[in-house]
Order: structure tokens, then sequence, then C-alpha cells
């Protein structure tokens, strides 16, 4: 047996506020995604039409016809819909941590950095629109050269 992640999936009631972190900010794309019976997006790392590649999916709520979306996936109250919940983050592999910080400071993003020396990683923390941590794991090298550089 074999297990990969997929995607990860985040209900919000506000579709704009997500597509200019994940892809304004972050840098990734919208692509496609199928005819569900409610809102939402499709997030790739690249600009794809490979369903396959979709890393972060986006539910939509229409507060003016909520059933598609309830009768799909569920109800869920909409005090629960900020922070991570159980799940403490969220992490992707990245490269270009010098563009990734000026495109933070840019949109107003606070971040957290982090290095983990026995890996290799300089983590950067961000909050997405709904709360959720995203992590952003970068080779130490980019940091090690930033700094000789300053």
């Amino acid at each position: 047996m074999s297990l990969t992640l997929n995607h990860f999936s985040i209900r919000s009631l506000d579709l704009p506020a997500c597509e200019r972190f994940y892809c304004g900010v972050l840098g990734m794309h919208i692509g496609p995604r199928p005819p569900f019976p409610f809102p939402g997006l499709w997030i790739y790392p690249e600009p794809t039409q490979d369903f396959a590649r979709a890393a972060v999916h986006i539910i939509g709520i229409d507060r003016n016809d909520p059933e598609g979306l309830k009768r799909y996936l569920g109800d869920r109250d909409e005090a629960s819909l900020q922070g991570t919940g159980a799940v403490d983050h969220v992490a992707f592999f990245a490269t270009g941590l010098a563009g990734m910080r000026e495109r933070l400071l840019a949109h107003g993003v606070a971040l957290r950095e982090r290095q983990v020396p026995v890996l290799g990683l300089h983590q950067v923390f961000v909050d997405d629109p709904n709360g959720v941590v995203v992590e952003l794991n970068f080779p130490a090298s980019e940091a090690a050269a930033l700094a000789a550089a300053a």
C-alpha cells in the first residue's frame, strides 16, 4: 500500500481573500475545478490543467444557497471555520526565500521564521485569511546567503 498527501481543504466565507493570499501572496495558481454544487477554488503550485496536482481546495459557503454544500459535504457551524482546530498547520516545500519575504511584507502578512539545522530548513510561518497556519520550508542555504549579503 502507498499513501501520499493529495490536498488540504479549507471552508471559507471569503473566497476572494483566499485567492489573494494563496495566489497573490504565496504565488500559487487557480486551476480547474469540477462543477460542484457549491462555490470554491482549486489552487495549484504551478499553472496546470491536471486536477491531480491541486494542493489546496477552498470550499466556499454560499449563504444564499447553502444546500449544495450541506448535501455534498455536510453542515458546519460558521463559528468553527477559524483556525486549524486539531490540525496545527499545513506545510509546503518552497524556494525563493527573498522574493517570498518581499511579497509577504508588501501584502502586510506577518511572518515568523525558524531554523531547523538538522534538516537544513529555514521555516516561514504565516496565517491565511481563515487563521490556518501555513509553513513554508526553504533550503537553509537560501537564508544563509541572504544573511551573508546583508
